[in-house]
């Protein structure tokens, strides 16, 4: 019998008495391998009333010991980070590998996390008028909240959120996703292992109704979200209209514009890591090129060659290159896409739907796909597909592929292949996106720089990590401080803005 999970509140493990679960299924093989609660919405209210009762004790903890927590909590990942990666691969379907490297980056941002006592510090200005100085710092808001999606089940929820929201003096409640919570679920027990107290971290899983009470309530003083842009616009519009901070970060359908001088075979590679790696299941995929006609031909024949190399197999065995989709749901959506391509015109070079793994016939698998000859009315071409298919757009030339990609609606990344230091960058200052590469198939770049998508890739003003990250998490206070002296105690004197007034 699948094991049925419990949801976070103030340090305790509850179960749910909604009686009402949420299967979650081993990817590689089809299995329902645990069973996450549906909380009802008192439970959801209950996980944010414990992190406002935490709220002004560890606000009002000193921030050298909020910062001891993230560094036990990173030795914790760690020593943990076998476990961890195992378990993501299984609920998730990435490889052993990405898995890794979603644990990883989780613990890159923990890293961050232990630099806050520098990175929240304000700024001071002596004597601004005669005896006055003016001093500014940082300081939490209260209860926040993050909604996350299931591709990234410890980066997002543990690395792009936690770590910054709790050390700068913040509580949270997790809404985890309901596909994939195990991974966030144990490394909230790592988090009560180094040492944070009960109420500053809570958990829930339940539906979009529940979670909608967590958009208004007046205790939640800001959100942040990861998903799709129609539920990232209306969190957005709710939570805003409600006084909330918020940061959506929504759709992206990524380009990349590929030159007539770029070496193909190393161009090839890196398209197809991108495009293909995690099973294509990421925001920052490459699911669209651009590429000039004339060396089109030779692209696509060397992307279908390398493609067909990549070994696809259950997700917890290291030889895999790739692994399984999250869900039979997922798989159904990813293939109705490639139905739709073929409708639309595109040209199929390579289908990946005939995949089967021996011994793994449940599991949800799809190879990698390509569609050629895409053009700009094509619906496929220009949404998310969020799977391992790739959209060949050709162009004439530089100009043509750039005005192609800046007519996205999404703008979350974009990436030039070229040898040419003019053309990469002209690109680099006249593509629309938040994040660009030169010859990077995947430019996100590390945690101390944020995560900044454009366009309907993302609502809000300030992005998740780097100094974005800790303005959203902390407001800033100004404190202006005069001190008496013999003349002021006695009347004589008085300092003001406009500069010294002596009485007489």
């Amino acid at each position: 019998m699948a094991r049925r999970l419990q949801y976070l509140v103030a340090g305790e493990w509850r179960d749910t008495e909604s009686g009402v679960y949420y299967e979650i299924t081993d990817s590689s093989t089809g299995e329902v391998m645990a069973e996450a609660p549906r909380c009802t919405a008192d439970e959801v209210d209950a996980a944010v009333e414990a992190a406002a009762a935490a709220f002004p004790a560890w606000r009002d903890t000193p921030i050298t010991k909020r910062v001891q927590v993230m560094f036990r909590l990173k030795g914790l990942f760690e020593d943990n980070l076998h476990d961890l990666s195992m378990l993501l691969a299984t609920e998730m379907g990435k490889t052993y590998s990405e898995a890794r490297g979603d644990v990883l980056k989780a613990i890159e941002v923990v890293e961050l996390a232990c630099a806050v006592p520098v990175t929240t510090m304000g700024d001071s200005l002596m004597n601004v008028a005669e005896g006055y100085d003016t001093v500014t710092y940082r300081e939490p808001l209260g209860v926040f909240v993050g909604i996350v999606p299931w591709n990234f089940p410890a980066m997002i929820p543990m690395g792009w959120m936690m770590p910054l929201a709790v050390t700068t003096g913040n509580t949270f409640v997790l809404k985890a996703a309901s596909y994939v919570p195990q991974t966030a679920m144990r490394m909230a027990e790592l988090l009560e292992e180094a040492g944070l107290p009960p109420g500053v971290f809570n958990l829930v899983t339940c539906s979009r109704n529940e979670a909608e009470r967590l958009l208004t309530h007046p205790e939640v003083k800001g959100v942040s979200f990861v998903g799709s842009t129609a539920v990232g616009l209306h969190i957005y519009s709710t939570a805003a209209a409600a006084g909330k901070r918020v940061q959506a970060l929504t759709e992206a359908k990524n380009h990349a514009l590929v030159l007539s001088d770029a070496p193909i075979r190393a161009t090839a590679q890196r398209i197809i890591n991108s495009a293909f790696g995690c099973a294509g299941e990421r925001c920052m995929a490459l699911p669209a090129i651009a590429v000039e006609e004339s060396v089109a031909d030779e692209l696509v024949a060397t992307i279908t060659e390398l493609a067909q190399d990549r070994k696809i197999g259950p997700a917890y065995d290291e030889s895999t290159d790739m692994g399984p989709l999250v869900n039979a749901e997922h798989f159904a959506f990813v293939n109705g896409w490639i139905e739709k391509s073929i409708e639309e015109g595109a040209v199929p070079v390579l289908d990946g739907r005939s995949v089967g793994v021996e011994g793994h016939e449940g599991g949800f698998y799809m190879g990698p796909t390509v569609f050629d000859h895409v053009t700009p009315e094509m619906a496929c071409g220009n949404e998310e597909v969020f799977g391992p298919v790739l959209y060949i757009k050709r162009v004439a030339d530089f100009d043509e592929g750039v005005e192609l990609i800046n007519a996205s609606e999404f703008a979350n990344g974009a990436s030039i292949f070229t040898q040419s230091g003019y053309y990469a960058r002209e690109f680099a200052r006249r593509i629309d996106a938040g994040m660009v590469g030169v010859n990077v198939g995947i430019p996100v770049p590390i945690s101390v720089f944020p995560f900044s998508g454009h366009k309907k890739s993302f609502f809000g003003d300030l992005h998740v990590m780097g100094r974005d990250g800790i303005m959203f998490y902390t407001e800033t206070k100004a404190v202006t401080s005069f001190w008496f002296n013999e003349e002021a105690i006695k009347g004589e004197k008085v300092g003001t803005w406009e500069g010294t007034i002596t009485r007489s």
